[in-house]
C-alpha cells in the first residue's frame, strides 16, 4: 500500500472541494483550480478530509495512488497558500525590469528577452538580479519557472545564467595554459 496514498488530506477552513464523476474543482480564497483524475481512482470527499482509494493492486493502479493523493493535496495547498519559485540571474550585466504585463531580460544576447505573463501565472521584479514567479497551481508555476531558466541556463566554468535560488552549480576548471 502506498505510504503516500494512503495520508488523508485536510480540508482547511474556507476551501470547498466538489466532485463531479473523476472531475475535481478545489475552491478556497486565493482562487479555484479544476482538475480531471483518472478514472479509476476512488476520491471520497468528506466535511474536514479527502481520502484517495485505488480499486486493486495492479501496477497501474499502485502508481496512480500516490499520485493522484499528492495532486489533490497539491490543488488544496495552491489554493490556500500558493506555490512560489524564486531564480537570479547571475552574470555581469544580467538583470530583469517589469514592465507592465512583460518581463524584460538582459542575458548577454544581442537583444532583450521579453516574456509574457500567462494566465494564472504573477511575476515579480524585487531586485534587478531576481525574479519571483507566484501562482495557484504548482505544475503552472514550475513550468513557467523551468521555462524562463532554459533561456539562459547556469554553465559550469563561471556560473553564469538563470538559477533558482538555492541552486548549486557544479564548477568545472577552466583550460590551463601548457609551459
Amino acid at each position: 500500500m502506498s505510504r503516500i496514498g494512503r495520508k488523508p488530506i485536510p480540508v482547511p477552513a474556507g476551501v470547498e472541494v466538489a466532485q463531479a464523476g473523476n472531475v475535481l474543482t478545489v475552491k478556497g480564497p486565493k482562487g479555484e483550480l479544476t482538475r480531471s483524475l483518472h478514472q479509476d481512482m476512488q476520491v471520497t470527499v468528506g466535511e474536514t478530509e479527502i481520502l484517495v482509494e485505488r480499486p486493486s493492486d495492479e501496477k497501474l493502479h499502485r502508481s496512480l495512488h500516490g499520485t493522484t493523493r499528492s495532486v489533490v493535496a497539491n490543488m488544496v495547498e495552491g489554493v490556500t497558500q500558493g506555490f512560489t519559485k524564486n531564480l537570479e540571474l547571475v552574470g555581469v550585466g544580467y538583470r530583469a525590469a517589469k514592465s507592465g504585463e512583460k518581463v524584460s531580460l538582459s542575458l548577454g544576447f544581442s537583444h532583450p528577452v521579453v516574456l509574457e505573463q500567462q494566465e494564472g501565472i504573477e511575476v515579480e521584479v524585487p531586485a534587478a538580479n531576481r525574479l519571483v514567479i507566484r501562482g495557484i497551481d504548482k505544475e503552472k508555476v514550475g513550468a513557467y519557472a523551468a521555462r524562463v531558466r532554459s533561456i539562459r541556463e547556469p554553465e559550469p566554468y563561471k556560473g553564469k545564467g538563470i538559477r533558482y535560488e538555492n541552486e548549486v552549480v557544479r564548477r568545472k576548471v577552466g583550460k590551463t595554459g601548457k609551459k
